[in-house]
């Protein structure tokens, strides 16, 4: 299939080179060509330019896009969306006073999104979450990174890995899996956590290898949850089979789990609603990326990232939704682009950088995603007419997107019977 995009208004982020990640003042330029058109050939950029170069170019599918905006899909590097249920109930008992630690020591939070998640069969689980994958790539998103988590046993996880491998090879968008065993103390090893560990050690990431059934092994490095030997034991045992470390650090507390990250070469260190002098001194000269969680800070009410801080000392950083039933119940990046403008006081071209070529570098990615780039796959966004780029995240309650095109495929994002299935 081929399709030829005319007209275009603003054609964001075109690398006329594979750019793969963007940090420090370099995020504030965001490449942009007017009056331009872009030429898909099955699920790959071929060719772009101005218009007045487009003569000659036939394509089966042509799209006018006068007074619209393309751009490269959002690559959202940090997901939690294999998950069974919702956790309503908890969000009425933080409206009522309750904070985040209270609801998980009464057997709320992760735990009782564990107790749903091993209830519900495999089946079920798959239909759940490739629903809302479905929905939020109506929304601009081509690319998911998916955590599992909600298990906390060898079978559970095993079940959540097993999910997310049959989205990935089920939908049109690229996913990347990680095993986050670590993300909470299941009730049972409550008084004996290094059993819980040695279990994910020893057994579960020696069978998700065997399987070939996750890229990475993450672990959530906070107090009361795992501390900075448990979270070292658990990236060794990951590395030893080749999965490479993502982790949930910095969010409530500093332990000093960045500079743990960046000591086995973290392929990404996520929250850091917490900071100081020594977590950017250990980023630094590394090839770690800060990755912030606005809609996290949003929902729980606790700091934002500081974003300026890690721009301002010429670091990368990429934005993510968190999209999790407990503390970020939403996937949607067009928000969490305008989250980081507001919040994370980024610039628009920051905050679009944070959340395409830096998102897919945090994934991994970036060779082949996060760019308008000559060999690159056409994963695309095209707006509803827009006078300028800067209106996806000022007009933050309304979603730009009228199109998308996903592995190389125009879809109908209202048409309620449309599926992004392969």
């Amino acid at each position: 299939m081929s399709i030829l995009i005319t007209n275009i208004k603003q054609l964001l982020q075109v690398h006329d080179s594979n750019v793969t990640l963007v940090k420090g003042k370099d995020m504030k330029t965001l490449p942009v060509l007017e009056n331009a058109y872009l030429y898909v050939e099955h699920d790959t950029i071929i060719e772009y330019g101005e218009m007045k170069y487009c003569d000659g170019l036939e394509a089966e599918t042509v799209i006018d896009a006068t007074g619209k905006i393309v751009l490269p899909s959002w690559c959202d590097s940090h997901t939690h969306m294999v998950y069974a249920g919702d956790r309503t109930s908890e969000f009425v008992d933080r409206i009522n006073g309750l904070s985040y630690a209270e609801i998980a020591n009464r057997g709320g939070g992760i735990l009782n999104s564990a107790k749903l998640l091993q209830d519900t069969s495999e089946e079920d689980l798959y239909e759940q979450s490739i629903n809302r994958m479905e929905e939020l790539i109506k929304m601009g998103t081509g690319a998911f990174e998916i955590k599992t988590g909600y298990g906390l046993t060898v079978d559970a996880e095993l079940k959540m890995l097993r999910v997310i491998k049959r989205i990935k090879q089920e939908s049109l968008a690229k996913i990347a899996p990680t095993l986050l065993a670590a993300h909470a103390i299941p009730e049972a090893y409550r008084t004996k956590k290094d059993k819980y560990i040695k279990l994910i050690t020893e057994q579960l990431i020696p069978k998700a290898a065997k399987q070939n059934i996750a890229y990475y092994i993450d672990v959530f490095c906070e107090e009361g949850y795992f501390d900075i030997n448990d979270t070292e034991a658990i990236l060794k045992a990951g590395l030893k089979h080749k999965l490479r470390p993502k982790i949930h650090v910095n969010q409530f507390n500093i332990l000093g789990g960045v500079a743990v990250g960046v000591k086995h070469n973290a392929l990404s260190v996520d929250h850091l609603e917490e900071l100081n002098e020594d977590d950017i001194k250990a980023l630094k000269n590394s090839d770690t990326i800060p990755v912030a969680l606005p809609g996290c800070s949003y929902f729980l009410s606790i700091p934002y990232t500081p974003a300026r801080q890690l721009i301002d000392a010429g670091l990368p950083i990429a934005i993510a939704t968190d999209y999790n039933p407990g503390s970020a119940p939403s996937g949607n990046m067009n928000f969490i682009v305008s989250a980081a403008c507001v919040k994370l006081k980024m610039t628009p071209e920051e905050a679009i950088n944070a959340a395409t070529i830096n998102g897919a570098y945090a994934m991994g990615i970036s060779n082949l995603y996060g760019s308008i780039t000559r060999g690159k796959k056409a994963n695309l966004i095209i707006t509803k007419p827009l006078n300028h780029y800067s209106e996806i995240p000022y007009a933050f309650a309304h979603n730009p997107v009228e199109q998308v095109i996903i592995n190389g495929q125009l879809k109908d994002i209202n048409n309620p019977e449309e599926n992004f299935r392969i």
